[in-house]
């Protein structure tokens, strides 16, 4: 099978990916996506492995992910790695922090990632003098928060299989909505582990469940790339219903 073809964003364009999730959500004219491309100070690539942020540093900037996968996660003093979530292209990774001011999680890149920073001076002034830009960063917080409940929901009821396979579904569904999917498959250049420590599985288990959902010809992840077989049958074995997504266009 040829390797998936993802339709890029305007690369050219560290706004790209957030103003495609923005638009499918409700309208944003062409001075918001202005406003919104002067906030950034800075752009910066890291490789894997980096911590970005670390939980209980002050912060006083919020990163945007232009290209790559972040991570937020939390770990134990054994040494543990729970990824509670993982973040796309167009994805703010720590909007929160700007009324938080500091995080009880640590932020990481999961690949080599290339990320902007908005200094929450700029995010004051978009709230005080952009209300309707503002309601739509607030929903994208409001998304992580649906994000979070569906892992606990996965982690807590779904079948092993059932994990591995949603945790596949959502990421083709995220990416696709920044034109990096073409829905049968996308690069995703991580470990088996890195998926365990995201469905609450061990390395081994995820191994199985890989190989069973290739055996029934559902996905296939292999070399830093997932392609989707048959999707409607990796959804029905999944659970995988978007709503969650919110995936339709109102007024906000």
């Amino acid at each position: 099978m040829a390797s998936p073809a993802p339709v890029d964003a305007d690369t050219d364009d560290p706004i790209a990916g957030l103003v495609m999730k923005l638009r499918l959500r409700d309208g944003l004219d062409a001075h918001e996506a202005d406003v919104l491309r002067d906030s950034i100070e800075t752009i910066e690539t890291l490789p894997a492995g980096r911590t970005l942020v670390t939980a209980g540093e002050p912060l006083r900037q919020s990163i945007l992910l232009i290209e790559g996968f972040l991570i937020r996660f939390k770990d134990l003093s054994q040494g543990q790695r729970q990824i509670t979530d993982i973040h796309v292209n167009g994805d703010f990774a720590d909007l929160h922090g700007y009324l938080l001011k500091r995080l009880e999680h640590h932020v990481g890149a999961l690949t080599a990632v290339r990320v902007a920073y908005v200094p929450h001076t700029k995010l004051t002034q978009i709230t005080e003098r952009e209300p309707h830009l503002g309601r739509l960063l607030w929903l994208s917080t409001l998304m992580d928060a649906a994000l979070q409940r569906e892992r606990i929901l996965s982690i807590g009821r779904r079948s092993a299989l059932g994990r591995v396979a949603h945790f596949f579904c959502e990421l083709n569904a995220r990416l696709e909505i920044v034109g990096q999917s073409d829905g049968a498959g996308f690069p995703f250049p991580v470990t088996q582990l890195d998926i365990a420590d995201a469905t609450g599985l061990t390395p081994v288990h995820v191994n199985r469940m890989l190989r069973k959902l290739r055996g029934e010809g559902l996905l296939t992840f292999r070399n830093g790339l997932v392609e989707i077989h048959d999707r409607t049958g990796l959804e029905k074995v999944a659970d995988f219903d978007p709503s969650y997504l919110f995936l339709e266009s109102l007024p906000r």
